[in-house]
């Protein structure tokens, strides 16, 4: 149940509102937008009396929410959350995020020279992998705790936030240390305790990758378990998802966009490189993220990825990122939007 207040409410209507509410047995969240403020019951909201709700001083009306989904609601926060990252930098709102840097940290010199190639792109933040999950057991797993340090490194050189993705529960004091935003990678979309946990134990960003079969709900709901756990911070990255098609990767839903950013207010970013698998369809792919309302673009961006020790096939050059930038920026302009 969700209770829309009048534009001119008091603060002694709001809490009339809120006390009548919490009688019933349930916490209440208090959303105030640009325009609406909006009280959430979370919990078992069968037991408020909606009529006696409508009649009080203050509030404007009342709504059932049918969705399983509450705290990841646009009905409970009708304005788009925008997600601040070090530097003044932002996930969300106007202004689109470009996150760039290699699937698998390699080497000092690799990951370093990288970060300094895209930030002169002008990205807003670097990806590498150090914690690398793999189909098969005798793949490249990633450099683990040293990959963290030799990102650590990347950081203190370039200044921009260290996105990488985060494997089990034992790695969330370490990667509070030393992670600017968390990556929940598509396999572990529905790893509950791990959601839960991140949730508890921190406040940082967590980038929630869409699972490979997950329908748009199951998605929102993931990420209703971190929010319901306390941590409010969570931006949604549509990353393909497998069909039937053999010829991509994945098949790259940019329809879950649209539906995700009429159901949530979250930010939602788009991954072309791993739905698609293919270097060459990068570009295009990621004008038509934008194109269809995503906040941002994950992309694998790699100096020498027919070398790459993991999926260089689906990496870009530095120099291709060069020449997409002020693609993106261009057609960031005709939606009224900016890079």
């Amino acid at each position: 149940m969700v209770v829309i207040m009048k534009p001119q409410f008091t603060q002694q209507q709001l809490e009339t509102a809120i006390r009548e509410m919490e009688a019933a047995g349930v916490k209440v969240m208090v959303s105030k937008g640009s325009e609406t403020t909006i009280l959430g019951a979370e919990g078992n909201a069968s037991r408020i009396d909606q009529e006696k709700m409508e009649q009080l001083p203050g509030v404007d009306r009342v709504m059932r929410v049918s969705e399983p989904y509450k705290m990841a609601n646009r009905k409970y926060h009708p304005d788009d959350t925008v997600i601040p990252l070090p530097g003044g930098r932002t996930i969300g709102g106007k202004k689109l995020a470009v996150i760039a840097g290699p699937c698998s940290v390699e080497t000092e010199e690799q990951i370093c020279q990288v970060a300094r190639r895209v930030k002169a792109a002008g990205v807003t933040a670097l990806r590498g992998g150090a914690f690398k999950p793999r189909t098969s057991p005798y793949s490249f797993q990633g450099l683990e705790c040293r990959g963290l340090e030799l990102l650590a490194l990347a950081r203190e050189e370039t200044g921009l936030p260290v996105v990488t993705e985060i494997m089990g529960t034992e790695y969330i004091d370490l990667f509070e240390e030393q992670v600017d935003v968390i990556q929940v990678g598509a396999r572990n979309m529905q790893n509950f305790d791990l959601l839960k946990q991140l949730g508890r134990h921190t406040t940082k960003p967590i980038l929630l990758k869409r699972g490979l079969s997950a329908t748009v709900e199951e998605w929102l709901m993931s990420a209703e378990y971190i929010m319901a756990s306390g941590n409010p911070n969570v931006i949604l990255c549509e990353r393909g998802i497998r069909t039937f098609e053999t010829f991509t990767r994945n098949t790259l839903d940019l329809s879950a966009v649209l539906a995700v950013k009429r159901q949530s207010h979250l930010p939602v970013v788009v991954d072309p490189s791993h739905a698609c698998g293919k270097a060459w369809m990068v570009e295009r792919m990621s004008l038509a993220a934008v194109a269809a309302g995503a906040d941002g673009l994950l992309i694998e961006v790699h100096n020498d990825p027919e070398h790459a020790w993991c999926d260089g096939a689906q990496s870009i050059t530095p120099d291709q990122l060069d020449e997409l930038m002020p693609r993106l920026a261009a057609l960031a302009a005709c939606v009224d939007r900016e890079l």
